[in-house]
């Protein structure tokens, strides 16, 4: 573990790599584009997918709001039905692959290494590499928007058959299914490298004393979320190969005409589609139960039913997927086995909930910026899973499928949980990521126009599926009934878009301007708020020993014995050498940017520039392996602190 955890190379040993050509000396550089192109640390990883995410997050708003401006009035003509469907398509795909996801892994490389007391992740360059694989998927499927054949329009489900040849758009030469597909393909290696880096650091470089049922909370939803997507990637994996299959190589394996089997790809899809669901709720709800203890000044009641509840909600996951085709003709038993799993799913959300309030109850509630966000991600995610519990009913799911009461349920389950639990953590780490404070008048402001905002367009979109408006139409008749909840849905979206400008425009000004504040300023529970802000590049002067769940509480009422601990363990670290910190390295992203440039190759049919940009990522991977290990030590003094590095150094002890 020691090895993985310093090192992390494949190198003989220091004497070795010595001898090794100059290919392989890797840079050090601590500032500039280079250093952040080479980076192999979790918190420079980490703020990567962050400015990534926050940016494909606008990106995916701007693409609603001409949505919801198109459905304003009867007969629009503000976008073409063509642009409507590319809309549409590209901003589900969007939010939930380039937004959402990725927010959440910007916490998981940031934070949870730090409250697990680790210096790093268990794979530091392979955690470069899942970035850059994941920046080159989320630009290979927006490439679209700048080509003649136009952006993906197949809906961010791609259902078959309206995947297939025959339903390209009007360019004989169209690739925008192609991309959307390659897309996806190269997101999910993404997710898999990440996930993968996560479990190994998570089960083998827990700080001494640090036992699974002392992991934070969102430590361990970290952990579920990392199993459910490697479990559940394979399977819209097997699902996009075969359809890249049928496109480029006239497979059949959904086409129709040749015996192929259309819902085929509804069932693969879904295996994957409803475990993507809690991986991307989970996340928000380590977030919450994270914040509300801090905020409530009383330790999380009921921990090990939360964390039970939701290892649980992981494993019933994989068992629901089949409520998302009860239109299909399944047959009676399959519809009731699917029903009652369905219902069965909401019992470990719901004890999620009702902890939440016992931890509320009887605290002493400051509130707070992140509090407020908090409370709203509780009360509209119940909301959101209200009316996702009556799709468990067959009956009223008939009706309500394909309809606008879907679209209201999963934003608010999406919205209302998701991105307000992701807001409420940006809010929470900020402070500990830059070292500034967010100020209260503005933050609470934001909330409340985001909160109104939100209601106010989705709210009546309840009203519109069940008055018969389907989903994914792109214009309606003046006379259905459907006027007036259309035109409160746009206003709302207008507000909610003015709602994310100011809480971006506020943490923007807070990045520049905001108030500095010293370590801990909410009184935190968790490790990561035991380290000065913002936290140091090795993270840990001395990897601490935990003593208890909330382990930084136990610490600040136990200062005399954590010292006395901490001194004896630098000691014995500087006995071994000091702090190993490693370089960077260029490999991660020379071979993130060949496998890009080999799917845009493929995508366009060219299959000798594919196969050459494989070979270079085979070259990239290959002279990886072989990379020297060089880095460097950090050298600590007697009482556990790290000895600054002399003027002009770039670094300490060369390896």
């Amino acid at each position: 573990m020691e090895a993985i955890a310093k090192s992390d190379f494949i190198g003989k040993d220091a004497a070795a790599a010595s001898q090794r050509p100059a290919i392989f000396t890797r840079p050090t550089a601590k500032t500039g584009l280079v250093s952040w192109l080479t980076t192999v640390d979790h918190k420079r990883v980490g703020l990567l997918y962050g400015i990534s995410a926050l940016f494909f997050f606008l990106v995916g708003g701007f693409e609603a709001l001409l949505i919801r401006i198109q459905l304003a009035v009867p007969n629009n003509t503000f976008l073409s039905a063509q642009t409507y469907n590319e809309m549409f398509t590209m901003h589900g795909t969007t939010m939930i692959f380039l937004a959402v996801m990725p927010l959440s892994a910007a916490f998981f490389n940031y934070i949870m290494p730090l409250q697990i007391g680790a210096r790093d992740v268990a794979f530091p360059r392979l955690n470069g590499f899942a970035f850059w694989v994941f920046l080159a998927g989320a630009i290979i499927l927006n490439v679209g928007w700048f080509v003649k054949s136009g952006a993906p329009d197949v809906g961010w489900f791609g259902y078959a058959p309206l995947t297939s040849k025959a339903y390209s758009n009007q360019f004989a030469t169209d690739m925008s299914t192609d991309l959307w597909i390659m897309g996806l393909q190269i997101l999910g290696v993404s997710s898999i490298i990440g996930s993968l880096n996560f479990i190994v650091t998570i089960i083998n470089m827990r700080a001494p004393g640090m036992t699974m049922m002392r992991l934070p909370v969102f430590t361990w939803m970290t952990l579920v979320t990392a199993f459910l997507i490697v479990l559940s990637f394979p399977a819209i994996t097997i699902a996009l190969v075969g359809l890249m299959m049928d496109r480029s190589f006239s497979a059949n394996f959904f086409e129709v005409s040749n015996g192929g089997l259309p819902i085929l790809w509804q069932h693969l899809f879904w295996v994957f589609g409803h475990p993507e669901v809690y991986i991307l709720i989970l996340p928000a709800m380590g977030i919450i139960s994270e914040i509300l203890p801090t905020f409530s000044r009383k330790p999380l009641f009921g921990y090990p039913i939360i964390v039970f509840s939701g290892a649980v909600i992981g494993l019933l996951g994989f068992g629901v997927w089949s409520h998302h085709e009860f239109t299909t003709g399944m047959g009676t038993v399959a519809t009731a086995a699917f029903s009652l799993a369905t219902m069965a799913i909401a019992v470990p959300t719901g004890v999620k909930i009702f902890n939440w309030i016992g931890t509320l109850w009887g605290g002493q509630l400051h509130m707070r910026t992140p509090m407020m966000f908090a409370l709203g991600f509780v009360w509209m995610f119940m909301f959101g899973g209200f009316s996702g519990i009556m799709h468990s009913a067959a009956p009223a799911d008939a009706q309500q499928q394909d309809s606008y009461f879907v679209v209201a349920h999963f934003h608010y389950v999406l919205i209302g949980g998701s991105i307000f639990s992701l807001l409420a953590g940006i809010h929470y780490w900020f402070p500990l990521i830059f070292g500034r404070k967010v100020s209260e008048v503005w933050g609470k402001l934001s909330f409340w126009v985001i909160f109104v905002g939100f209601n106010v367009t989705f709210f009546p979109m309840h009203f519109l599926g069940l008055n018969g408006m389907p989903r994914r139409t792109f214009t309606y008749d003046g006379n259905m009934g459907w006027n007036s909840a259309n035109m409160i849905a746009t206003i709302g979206a207008l507000v909610l878009g003015i709602g994310i400008a100011v809480y971006f425009a506020v943490m923007v000004y807070t990045y520049f301007k905001g108030e500095k504040v010293g370590r801990d300023p909410w009184n935190g529970r968790t490790l990561e708020w035991s380290i000065p802000n913002p936290p140091p590049e090795y993270n840990f002067a001395v990897i601490p020993t935990v003593h208890a769940r909330d382990a930084f509480w136990y610490e600040k009422h136990h200062q005399a014995e954590i010292a006395k601990e901490k001194a004896a363990h630098a000691q014995a670290e500087e006995a071994h050498g000091g702090i190993h910190m490693p370089s960077q390295s260029w490999f991660p992203f020379i071979t993130a940017m060949a496998m890009l440039t080999g799917s845009l190759f493929f995508t366009n049919h060219n299959f000798i520039g594919a196969i050459c940009a494989g070979v270079v990522v085979l070259a990239g991977v290959y002279l990886w392996a072989w990379e020297g290990p060089g880095g460097y030590h950090l050298h600590l003094d007697k009482d556990g602190n790290v000895i600054p590095e002399k003027p002009g150094s770039s670094h300490g002890s060369s390896h």
